[in-house]
């Protein structure tokens, strides 16, 4: 498929690809190879970087050195977006937009309100996973807290009396997560965070509010949509049904932890 794709994009753009993966039409990956450890892969016409010779993937490196024209209106780089919607928005040109204040409607991090403190819950990739994969091997299992770990400051949790690896229930408006504290002197008080995408189907017991199994950090969020996301029809700009960036207001949540029972049920 790498192999095709490249070809037909030099039938479309007039330059080489198709010697970036000669060689490697055959080759395949099995599952029990990921098992043994990461597999890297050859280039593909997905994405904007070469692999070639067992080259990091760097962005942008066929637009660069191949001549690839970026998927823009103008086929180049550039940051003057003419679209009726984008201009009605005063967005043309890049600009900065302050962050959502949920503090002012959902509670403000570090105060204590009915057993649970009040903090930023924020959502970064995890460092040794892609999405849930690798996350839930036995290795990484071992390493870590055996299952959903929330990273929180040792001022907050001295605040609800947690220790560190104790079950902690956080929720808010949209769902609720259970976990065990990592307490840090690494977190800045009034904030955690959850990393993104943990394996929902390890060692995750039920809340004690719902009753239902604790969720993971998708629970917690929800997606804001800007009126921008949904133009299309304009080169880059095309809606699907995903959002693309940059926007990170929907993983800037309010939530409340509290700690739970440590007698817990699956």
């Amino acid at each position: 498929l790498a192999a095709a794709g490249f070809a037909a994009l030099e039938a479309r753009t007039g330059q080489p690809f198709t010697d970036l993966v000669e060689g490697h039409e055959s080759d395949h990956i099995t599952y029990p190879d990921t098992q043994a450890a990461p597999q890297p892969v050859f280039t593909s016409p997905e994405w904007s970087g070469s692999e070639k010779g067992g080259r990091r993937y760097s962005p942008f490196t066929l637009n660069v050195e191949r001549s690839k024209p970026w998927h823009t209106l103008t086929g180049r780089q550039h940051f003057f977006v003419e679209h009726d919607w984008v201009a009605e928005l005063g967005e043309q040109l890049p600009a900065f937009r302050p962050p959502l204040n949920m503090a002012r409607h959902f509670g403000r991090p570090g105060e204590v309100v009915d057993g649970g403190v009040t903090v930023r819950f924020l959502t970064p990739h995890a460092k040794w996973s892609i999405h849930s994969m690798y996350h839930d091997n036995e290795l990484m299992l071992a390493l870590s807290r055996g299952g959903p770990v929330i990273w929180m400051s040792v001022e907050d949790a001295a605040k609800i009396g947690v220790r560190d690896n104790e079950w902690i229930e956080a929720h808010n408006r949209n769902g609720v997560v259970v976990a065990r504290a990592v307490v840090s002197h690494r977190m800045p008080e009034g904030t955690v965070f959850q990393y993104h995408s943990p394996e929902r189907t390890v060692n995750v017991p039920k809340a004690e509010r719902g009753g239902r199994r604790g969720g993971y950090h998708n629970s917690m969020t929800r997606l804001l949509v800007k009126p921008t996301h949904l133009a299309g029809g304009h080169a880059q700009l095309t809606y699907a049904f995903n959002y693309y960036g940059p926007i990170g207001s929907q993983r800037d949540e309010i939530t409340v932890i509290r700690r739970r029972s440590q007698e817990v049920e699956y």
